[in-house]
């Protein structure tokens, strides 16, 4: 069981990512207009897919290439929603038994509800902020996109206002509390210069994956490697 302080915690984390996340729906609702979607059908993508990497990258694709790049917008947000399948391993303990509870959570299943569940200490408050962060960045993100696709134009170029920087600082302001030993530091520094030198020639959402593979070697490694040499490289 959480404890009140734990709950308290878990709430805290969820409403500032959740808010910080949502706002950025606005840039989606907008960029999805300004690239030949109607209001309805930009809805329709957050209510459904409900991933904002992938879904900006069916907009980005759409915006270049029209309705004949369908296919290849298609496929470029399926390689960056593969990630969420990784995650769903992560906070499967996290969730629990009963299929309507999984299958529900397969939709919440995103960067920053698997992220918010992590950083929690106890398993009462991992699956508050999990459930939680979810809930509020559902609603959030399909209200900002209905209001982004509304203005649409009249916003302008969104990004301007740094909505996605926002969303990238309260993302990262949960990572970094975690980084206090030497293997994750390294393992972020190594995935992230992974990721910035392949983004230039590869197609979008590889050099995500690709980057992953970092953690996931030294992951295969630990498993491998004497008790004592893990302790000390987690210190």
């Amino acid at each position: 069981m959480a404890t009140e302080m734990e709950r308290r915690s878990a709430w805290r984390a969820s409403w500032a990512v959740g808010l910080a996340v949502s706002a950025y729906g606005v840039s989606f609702g907008a960029l999805a207009v300004a690239s030949g979607l109607d209001i309805w059908q930009a809805c329709v993508l957050s209510l459904v897919m409900f991933s904002g990497g992938s879904q900006f990258a069916i907009i980005g694709v759409l915006a270049t290439g029209g309705v004949a790049a369908g296919p290849a917008a298609i496929a470029g947000a399926t390689l960056l929603g593969l990630r969420n399948g990784l995650y769903a391993i992560r906070v499967s303990p996290i969730i629990g038994p009963g299929w309507a509870k999984r299958l529900l959570a397969g939709h919440f299943t995103i960067d920053e509800s698997t992220a918010v569940a992590t950083a929690q200490s106890s398993l009462g408050a991992q699956r508050l902020g999990f459930w939680a962060t979810g809930a509020i960045i559902y609603v959030g993100w399909n209200l900002m996109t209905l209001l982004g696709a509304i203005l649409g134009d009249l916003l302008g170029d969104v990004r301007q206002f740094g909505l996605d920087a926002a969303a990238g600082a309260a993302f990262l302001g949960l990572v970094w509390p975690r980084l206090r030993a030497r293997q994750p530091i390294a393992v972020a520094v190594g995935a992230a210069v992974v990721a910035v030198v392949l983004l230039p020639v590869l197609p979008q959402g590889f050099p995500v994956l690709i980057a992953a593979l970092v953690a996931v070697v030294v992951g295969v490694s630990n498993m491998f490697a004497p008790r004592e040499r893990v302790r000390g490289s987690l210190r």
